[in-house]
């Protein structure tokens, strides 16, 4: 038996521009979305904010002497976080803020700016995002690329195995089932922080006021909104430990040009 390595065309023109839009879009988003927490930094359940209702609220209390120190409170438990989440240094002042000033844009405290940003690149990813559905269904990209198969779920176990070993060679011919199960659920999530981001807006809300009412009000609507940003940000951070782990150069050439380079054992 041989070993032969062949270029696969993996990712066509459109999947591509769609994939670099997303990550210039989500990370404006996550800045400037931070950016309008820290306006109020803390997180409840139902219309209003309540101090009973409230899950998670990122703090700055005096310390001995006299200066903010961070505090994170998740369900009633408090956390010291002093120097990254409820306080943080700002041009060298120790200062009163939920998320430090380096995860945030366009600027440690522009508010107003950073809400024309997330709204401007929430239209972006929103469009981006309905085109992706429409070419993926066009072309069947979703159901054959994207929605595992019987035999897929059958061999979720092996698959979890292999992928605990760093691989340069993993490029496949074809998405794994941890792959597609991962992308159906972020195509799912970010369904879902679109329809959040609505369902909190005061002008948009007001033409689908049945969303509100389904999530149980405008603070439930922030939680899950934030909750699902988690989501993505973890599954980002996934995402990038397997292209660095897994031959990071083939799987930026496959993203970029479109191909991947794949090895075959062929019998002689």
């Amino acid at each position: 038996m041989a070993t032969v390595t062949r270029r696969l065309y993996r990712h066509p023109l459109p999947l591509r521009l769609m994939h670099w839009i997303n990550v210039l879009s989500l990370t404006i988003l996550l800045g400037s979305g931070l950016q309008i927490f820290n306006a109020h930094p803390s997180l409840s359940w139902g219309q209003t904010n309540t101090p009973e209702r409230t899950w998670l609220s990122l703090d700055a209390p005096a310390g001995p002497d006299g200066m903010p120190r961070g505090t994170t409170t998740i369900a009633g438990h408090t956390f010291h976080t002093d120097g990254v989440l409820g306080a943080s240094t700002v041009d060298g002042e120790h200062v009163a803020r939920g998320f430090p000033a380096w995860v945030t844009v366009p600027g440690p405290g522009w508010l107003a700016m950073g809400r024309r940003w997330h709204f401007f690149f929430a239209w972006v990813f929103v469009l981006n995002g309905a085109a992706y559905l429409a070419w993926s269904v066009w072309t069947r990209h979703l159901q054959r690329d994207l929605v595992p198969t019987g035999a897929d779920l059958r061999a979720i176990g092996p698959t979890v195995l292999h992928h605990l070993r760093p691989d340069p060679d993993a490029a496949t011919k074809r998405y794994n089932v941890l792959q597609r199960l991962a992308y159906l659920s972020v195509l799912i999530a970010c369904i879902g922080i679109a329809c959040m981001g609505l369902a909190m807006s005061p002008r948009l809300d007001a033409a689908v006021p049945w969303l509100v009412d389904a999530v149980g009000g405008r603070q439930s609507a922030r939680s899950i909104h934030f909750l699902l940003a988690g989501f993505l940000v973890a599954f980002v951070a996934v995402h990038l430990f397997e292209v660095l782990f897994n031959g990071v150069l083939n799987q930026l050439r496959s993203i970029v040009t479109g191909y991947v380079r794949v090895k075959e054992t062929n019998d002689d």
